[in-house]
């Protein structure tokens, strides 16, 4: 070995060492979970639920910070100005993949800026009406939107995200109906929404609509899902409604910024995993909605790539833009 290729490796060692040190002292202050939704949406339920076990775990105080606006991008250039030392992460959703393909310009490059930790949870999108909408099934529902086009409505948390994307595909690509997007800054507002009749449709997570439907403030149409889900087993699916093989589903991670040490970052995806399987987390992510789906810190790298390039042909198929 040259002596300039004996440095270079001993620097590398030491630097090796240095990061897996660190990791061992880490965590060494609060973490915080940034949510770029408001309270009660789904990626919201996650964080909170996440945060008791993790506690216990890493022996600090977890803490949820929702930064909302700009389609998500407000919250994770939050994370991104924060230090790379593993105390601030950032809860995800569909529309971290979907940002760089309706946007111009972001102020981060979410392919460079950040990586992967954990994918955590998957959860079937549904379609649901307010009570006094004239329609009991998908066939009616899109019979009147046929009717009246462009004078119904769905709601949606964000601008341009996974529902969105489910909704078009949906509506305009496959039923061929002029059915108007209204978006929310949340699932809770979009929602809420349409409880009060402000908007036709909603469009969203299961975890957002299971107890709305339950309780009769909003009216069921269908999951979208290829299967019927356990938490609405009376709600047929699109597929099975004269749509075969549509299919929609969200899912929630967490990224941190690329600039952290991976043993940090492997540390965090473990300890999310152990949390997981604890019966009290398991427990509130079935009773909301929220089918459990880890990916570890590698594999789901390689699923929001999959995603991104996915969401880029959609994207484009739709002429979807936000500037």
């Amino acid at each position: 070995m040259s002596r300039k290729a004996f440095i270079l490796h001993g620097l590398f060692c030491a630097a090796l060492a240095a990061a897996q040190a660190y990791a061992q002292d880490f965590p060494s202050r609060t973490i915080r979970f940034v949510v770029p939704f408001p309270p009660g949406g789904g990626t919201d339920i996650l964080a909170r639920a996440l945060g008791p076990p993790l506690n216990r775990a890493l022996g600090q105080s977890v803490v949820v910070d929702n930064r909302t606006g700009g389609n998500t991008v407000i919250g994770t250039e939050v994370v991104l100005r924060a230090p790379a030392d593993g105390h601030t992460l950032l809860v995800i959703a569909p529309s971290f993949s979907i940002n760089p393909f309706v946007r111009s310009k972001l102020p981060y490059d979410t392919a460079k800026d950040f990586s992967a930790v954990a994918r955590v949870v998957q959860t079937p999108l549904t379609i649901s009406v307010h009570p006094s909408v004239p329609a009991k099934d998908v066939k009616e529902l899109i019979a009147l939107a046929h009717a009246k086009p462009g004078q119904l409505t769905f709601a949606t948390s964000s601008i341009i995200g996974g529902q969105r994307l489910a909704a078009e595909l949906f509506f305009r690509e496959r039923a061929k109906a002029e059915i108007i997007a209204v978006p929310y800054n949340g699932g809770a507002p979009a929602s809420t929404a349409v409880m009060g009749g402000h908007t036709t449709i909603l469009v969203s997570n299961l975890a957002e609509a299971k107890q709305q439907i339950t309780a009769g403030r909003l009216r069921g149409i269908a999951v979208m899902s290829l299967t019927r889900t356990a938490q609405l087993p009376k709600l047929p699916t699109v597929a099975e409604s004269g749509y075969p093989g549509f299919e929609a589903a969200n899912w929630y991670g967490v990224m941190i910024r690329s600039a952290t040490s991976r043993p940090i970052i492997e540390r965090l995806g473990s300890e999310i995993s152990k949390a997981l399987q604890s019966d009290d987390v398991h427990e509130h992510m079935a009773r909301v909605g929220l089918d459990l789906a880890y990916l570890g810190p590698a594999a789901f790298d390689t699923y929001i790539r999959g995603e991104m390039q996915r969401n880029e042909r959609i994207i484009k198929l739709l002429k979807l833009k936000l500037d």
